[in-house]
């Protein structure tokens, strides 16, 4: 089966924001997406690719970018619909925040949304699918060659913990807590065509594998593979989904910077005629699980013969080392919040510290959403003073 590829015209970005309904008064997610979305048709129902979207549960909202040449472009992108849609949700009692999960909400009280796809996506894999009350950050950069889609998803399923560590932001599922930085990890990986990118060789290999799973009737659409990591032939991009939702927009624009940053560097090393790193599975999937648990704290694998350094290790390194691209791209300040997260916490740090400091999680919520409103990191001490 051939794939077309549909060359972008450069290390463009596309950024997906998934964001949380919440009740002003009770905290809790609202299952109300299909009325909000209705309320914005200019923006929801506009063209092939629209600015606000349904994704699978009531409660959440997808906010789409379209496509950016630079992450301050995106951001302004994002912020513009954003800025729609809170004159809306302010009007029916609804917050907005993001995080993996909501730390409190049930996913037994989900909603569906009102389309056709998921009403099958669900009978087809029941518990898996309802439980998905979950929320990702979804990262595009484009590359004009389609031969070079499958070394770069290679090289970057290495940087699947740096991804998921940096965004970790679901400690807690139903109330509880998980003991995980990232129980969304584990929640979405628990998808039959989820997780790390299977190892490839090529595009032709790629398109036999494709072909395989739609002759066995595992997929019916290229578009149901949820790696963490995946080619989008359409698009023409590279599509890096290992994010778990963040809270603030800096944090957005640092994922975005990270990301358009490493497809770049591969892609002029191909250029170059280098042959681009490919770690070991085995490698990909403990170092996933690492990150899963430990978040910044972890210890990950360097090379297939099991060496290992501390990850906050790694992640100064990396900033070091694309410096220089992100000056030539123009967000090295958005690549510098990496360092900020590493002083002041990712996500799931800052969410334990406001329950660890004698808060409990409806000030955890409360804290998600003065991040997201107010665009900054809310310290452990402020979360008594963070309703909205």
């Amino acid at each position: 089966m051939a794939i077309r590829w549909n060359p972008s015209r450069g290390a463009t970005i596309g950024v997906e924001w998934e964001l949380q309904l919440i009740d002003a008064s009770s905290k809790m997610l609202r299952q109300d997406a299909r009325e909000v979305l209705a309320a914005l048709p200019g923006l929801s129902e506009a063209g092939e690719h629209p600015k606000l979207r349904h994704e699978l549960m009531q409660s959440t909202i997808e906010v789409v970018t379209g496509i950016c040449s630079t992450v301050s472009e995106a951001k302004e992108d994002l912020a513009a619909t954003i800025a729609q849609l809170e004159r809306i949700t302010g009007g029916r009692g609804t917050m907005l925040a993001c995080a993996g999960t909501h730390p409190v909400s049930d996913w037994r009280d989900a909603k569906m949304a009102p389309i056709q796809r998921y009403a099958e996506l669900v009978e087809q894999l029941q518990w898996l699918a309802r439980r998905i009350q979950t929320f990702g950050v979804h990262v595009h950069v484009g590359i004009r060659d389609g031969s070079k889609a499958i070394p770069i998803v290679n090289a970057l399923a290495a940087y699947l913990p740096h991804f998921l560590a940096l965004t970790a932001s679901s400690p807690y599922w139903n109330g509880q807590d998980t003991g995980l930085a990232s129980s969304r990890a584990v929640i979405f990986g628990g998808l039959p065509t989820s997780g790390p990118p299977q190892p490839l060789t090529d595009w032709n290999e790629f398109e036999e594998y494709m072909d395989t799973l739609l002759r066995a009737g595992t997929i019916r659409s290229i578009k149901e593979v949820w790696w963490d990591i995946r080619p989008h032939p359409d698009f023409g991009t590279v599509e890096i989904r290992m994010f778990d939702g963040v809270p603030t927009m800096r944090e957005i624009g640092m994922v975005t910077a990270l990301s358009q940053c490493l497809v770049q560097l591969f892609d002029s090393q191909l250029d170059r005629g280098y042959r681009l790193p490919s770690p070991a599975a085995w490698v990909v999937s403990d170092n996933k699980w690492r990150a899963t648990r430990y978040g910044l704290d972890a210890i990950v694998i360097t090379d297939d013969s099991g060496s290992t350094a501390p990850l906050r290790d790694e992640l100064f390194e990396l900033v070091r080392e694309l410096q220089p691209v992100a000056d030539r791209l123009g967000c090295a300040s958005e690549l510098d919040v990496v360092s900020d997260v590493l002083d002041h916490g990712a996500s799931y740090e800052r969410q334990r510290g406001i329950v660890a400091s004698g808060g409990g999680l409806a000030d955890v919520v409360d804290a998600l959403v003065t991040e997201f409103a107010e665009d900054r990191f809310v310290a452990p001490g402020e979360a008594a003073h963070a309703g909205m």
